[in-house]
């Protein structure tokens, strides 16, 4: 069985590495905060994440459904395909009724769990879905979900307020990293540029209806970086701007390291 984990953006384990340091770099000459506070801090910041996790995930037990063949045969069906491309480990995906467009991954034990927002269902094609699903299975593969609570635990250790910033924007620029890996990992799940392209332009824009319409919001979004107010904001922010997104995935699908990923992923659902 063909399994990689190459298709990580390219910077991330240097934003990664960077991160760590500027946030150990900020701990250690903060002297509003102790090397012992901070510790202490940091274990209950780690000790509330696994209790949240557990209450998040009896939460969702009460107001979703997991996929499965028997109740979802279709979404089951993209959901094991994207499994099968990508071996990102165990994972259970869940469907909650809601009116947000949005999917979501959590979990710091196996299996991870992959929230998916009924609304999805409504807006977007089968390759589309597998993109979303595929994107999140990425960030199990990768190691973002526990990192996440890791890192978050840091980044939220008190700190006089230049240095929350800092710590902040630290952490959110990893962020912005890992939503490009997760993108790479959502194309090599629906095994197409366009249709990853599609969705994320139907995040932005789920009121799409006809091609020209699509143009359109393609086009504002196109117009996402064009303000230097926008690009300061992004500094602050988890995701990167949706143009953003879609550039790196046409950079990234036209090398050959693609090339060799999707080829090897897509041999998988043959096995």
């Amino acid at each position: 069985m063909f399994r990689s984990t190459d298709y990580r953006y390219d910077s991330e384990i240097l934003i990664l590495a960077a991160t760590i340091v500027l946030v150990f770099i900020v701990i250690a000459v903060s002297a509003a905060v102790t090397a012992c506070l901070s510790a202490a801090f940091f274990i209950v910041m780690l000790l509330v994440a696994v209790y949240a996790n557990r209450s998040h995930h009896q939460s969702l037990m009460q107001k979703a459904y997991q996929v499965r063949p028997d109740n979802a045969p279709q979404l089951a069906s993209i959901s094991a395909a994207c499994q099968k491309r990508l071996q990102p480990g165990p994972v259970q995906l869940y469907l909650v009724k809601s009116n947000i467009l949005n999917a979501y991954t959590f979990g710091l034990g196996d299996p991870k769990v992959i929230v998916l927002y009924e609304p999805m269902l409504k807006v977007m094609s089968a390759d589309e879905l597998a993109f979303v699903i595929g994107h999140e299975m990425g960030h199990v593969a990768l190691g973002h979900t526990w990192l996440n609570t890791i890192l978050g635990g840091m980044a939220g250790i008190p700190a006089p307020f230049g240095a929350a910033v800092i710590m902040y924007a630290a952490f959110n620029w990893w962020n912005r990293a890992c939503e490009f890996s997760a993108d790479r990992a959502g194309m090599l799940a629906c095994g197409s540029l366009n249709k990853a392209v599609s969705a994320l332009v139907r995040l932005a824009a789920p009121n799409i209806r006809t091609e020209t319409e699509f143009q359109q919001a393609l086009t504002m979004i196109d117009a996402q970086d064009d303000t230097f107010v926008n690009q300061v904001a992004e500094m602050f922010q988890s995701h990167p701007m949706i143009i953003r997104r879609i550039n790196q995935l046409k950079e990234y699908a036209k090398t050959p390291e693609y090339q060799r990923l999707q080829a090897g992923m897509n041999r998988n659902l043959s096995v």
